[in-house]
């Protein structure tokens, strides 16, 4: 009998020493009493200049085998979540916001999905009818502005590129993270459009998520810089 698949979960972060010690222990929990796979917590800290560095290394002595991490000076999200995931042994990769928005219930089925159903990546969808979302009217309006977006210009059919859960197979990520050119925000998008494009299967599950009031992401740069990212894409 095989043993069960490995999981990395990855926290990306950017100066989040506030949050960074409360959001890895509410995974650690999480996990220990929930989740039916190995699994490990690892903060991937890009370019932070706040301790969240020190704490993630505090962290993963503290949990020795549960929780990993690496600092790397450069920004960005995806450069971060490239390095993580392929840097690991892990059956399946994922990747949670800081701020857990997302219910880390939906991480149960998205791993579910890529390893029972034949799934290649899992993306977590704040758009779809069962989907339950707490948040301001702007992020609401830009959110599925910027979904549309990328439908009508990219032509793709999973429903919300922006969520900040996904799950991806080892062999999507071997085969597509190599190809992606985006190194910030819209590096989940790319991975998705890439995945479709070439046949990779793509479970969107609904989500129950939560507006995090204490957000530093400025929404109106941030979504700019997400449709130059589409354009991109499209070229």
């Amino acid at each position: 009998m095989s043993s069960p698949p490995k999981v990395r979960l990855v926290i990306p972060c950017l100066n989040e020493v506030k949050q960074l010690e409360w959001s890895v222990e509410t995974c650690r929990t999480f996990l220990r009493a929930n989740f039916p796979y190995r699994w490990e917590v690892f903060v991937a800290d890009n370019g932070s200049k706040d301790g969240t560095a020190e704490l993630a290394a505090a962290l993963a002595a503290k949990y020795p085998g549960e929780v990993g991490y690496f600092t790397i000076p450069e920004r960005g999200r995806g450069r971060a979540l490239r390095k993580a995931w392929l840097e690991c042994d892990a059956d399946i990769v994922a990747y949670t916001d800081v701020d857990l928005s997302t219910e880390l219930e939906a991480l149960t089925k998205l791993c579910r999905a890529i390893h029972e159903q034949g799934f290649d990546l899992g993306t977590g969808s704040r758009l779809l009818p069962e989907s339950r979302i707490q948040r301001g009217i702007k992020r609401e309006v830009i959110s599925r502005c910027y979904n549309l977006f990328v439908k009508l210009v990219l032509f793709t059919h999973f429903s919300d590129a922006q969520c900040g859960f996904k799950a991806a197979s080892r062999r999507a990520v071997d085969a597509l993270v190599p190809q992606v050119a985006e190194q910030g925000l819209v590096f989940d998008t790319e991975l998705l459009v890439l995945g479709e494009k070439q046949g990779f299967r793509i479970a969107d599950i609904p989500v129950r998520w939560i507006d995090d009031d204490d957000s530093r992401v400025k929404i109106g740069s941030t979504a700019w810089e997400d449709i130059k990212g589409g354009w991109r894409l499209r070229k």
